[in-house]
């Protein structure tokens, strides 16, 4: 028996019970990679990113692990969701424009001391000031930086299109209207380099695109650690208390930890490990959230259909964002059809193995989308189910 099929016997005999479309997280391989964020990090702290896990539970259980510190949220929403929970370190890492959650924070003293927001434009201070509604409290700030690489001279750009802000001399000059602004303490940098984290440089059967991504990166991560270090220097000249310097992600965390500006990772992706973290040379996690779907129909020889499949990733359309069929092994998708909305035919061998009612195990292509198509994950250990926990769906919270 090959790992995976002993890992579908398990899996299968945990769920026997359970009625698919059913959720579970590995505990086993969801705590083996945690262990292997701590190692990559190499002493420096891993915050958290909670878009990548969308369950409390799990969040709390990894934050109680040594060398995890703190959590990177997507909304503001859900930061204050977080900190009224108990969490007291939540970096919200994109801008908001939710006025009321502002005025929530600027009233809420706990919220206010937990939570810090990300700006990298003068119009979002004004934004929140707009929004305090007579909210005294003081608001933590983030600057974000952009790292996307620039060759040719500035025709050719690599990178996501986040920050507009690239120079030391612009982040110095945020951090200077940050620091004059009363109501505003600014704490930290952030720059999130999505190009070298994101993008994996070992994609089978694509040797030549691995090698320029590789290329593309060596290049990337020696222009960044260099503009970060400046940069990372210009903002605590203006603002010598900075608290933090966040950089990274799953697929970096060992090249940004080199890095002496930065201070602390960030990292989500790597607990669950979802199908597009594979194609990476630096590091090999486990698979640890998984969906099953219900086998429906047998249409004819080497085919059986499931019900439902159609959980495309956000990002680029393409095959790439679709959801892999892992168990068992063998099984692709029916060209002409795909995941479908409702049901999802399957080809290949393996099917004609597979009886009415039985489990077809998938992987997502992202991390935590998977849960917000599912109320609960089922907590595997062995070949048991030792708890179910709700999602962030699973708990009325559909943040974005």
């Amino acid at each position: 028996m090959t790992p995976r099929a002993a890992d579908r016997a398990r899996y299968d005999r945990a769920t026997a019970a359970l009625d698919a479309p059913v959720a579970i997280v590995d505990l086993e391989a969801f705590d083996a990679n945690a262990d292997d964020l701590v190692r990559r990090a190499g002493g420096k702290p891993v915050r958290v990113a909670s878009k990548s896990v969308r369950c409390r539970a799990l969040l709390e259980r990894v934050l109680a692990r040594d060398g995890f510190a703190g959590v990177m949220s997507f909304t503001l929403a859900e930061s204050l969701w977080l900190a009224r929970a108990g969490f007291e370190d939540v970096l919200l890492a994109y801008p908001s424009a939710d006025r009321g959650g502002y005025a929530e924070l600027a009233r809420d003293p706990k919220l206010a001391a937990a939570v810090t927001v990300t700006v990298d434009d003068v119009a979002q201070l004004d934004l929140i000031d707009a929004a305090r509604a007579g909210g005294t409290e003081e608001v933590r700030v983030c600057l974000e930086m952009d790292t996307a690489l620039r060759l040719l001279g500035g025709r050719v750009r690599i990178g996501a299109l986040r920050s507009p802000l690239r120079t030391p001399a612009q982040l110095a000059e945020l951090a200077r209207s940050v620091v004059r602004r009363p109501g505003f303490r600014l704490v930290g940098l952030m720059a999130y380099e999505g190009h070298v984290a994101g993008v994996g440089d070992a994609v089978a059967g694509r040797p030549l695109r691995s090698r320029a991504v590789r290329a593309m990166q060596a290049v990337a991560r020696r222009e960044l650690a260099e503009r970060r270090a400046a940069v990372a220097g210009a903002v605590r000249a203006v603002a010598p208390d900075l608290e933090f310097v966040n950089g990274g992600g799953t697929g970096s965390v060992q090249h940004t930890v080199a890095e002496a500006a930065v201070t602390e990772v960030a990292a989500g992706s790597g607990l669950y490990v979802p199908r597009l973290f594979d194609d990476y040379s630096s590091f090999s996690g486990r698979p640890a959230a998984l969906f099953a779907l219900p086998v429906v129909r047998r249409p004819g020889v080497g085919v059986v259909t499931v019900l439902g499949g159609g959980y495309p990733a956000s990002g680029a359309a393409g095959r790439d964002r679709l959801p892999v069929p892992y168990l068992p092994e063998g099984l692709r998708y029916d060209p002409r059809e795909g995941p479908g909305e409702v049901q999802t035919p399957l080809l290949g061998s393996p099917a004609d193995d597979l009886r009415i009612g039985d489990k077809v195990w998938f992987r997502h292509a992202k991390a935590g989308e998977l849960c917000e198509r599912f109320e609960t994950l089922h907590l595997v250990e062995g070949d048991r189910v030792v708890d179910a926990v709700p999602t962030y769906r699973g708990e009325g919270r559909t943040f974005l």
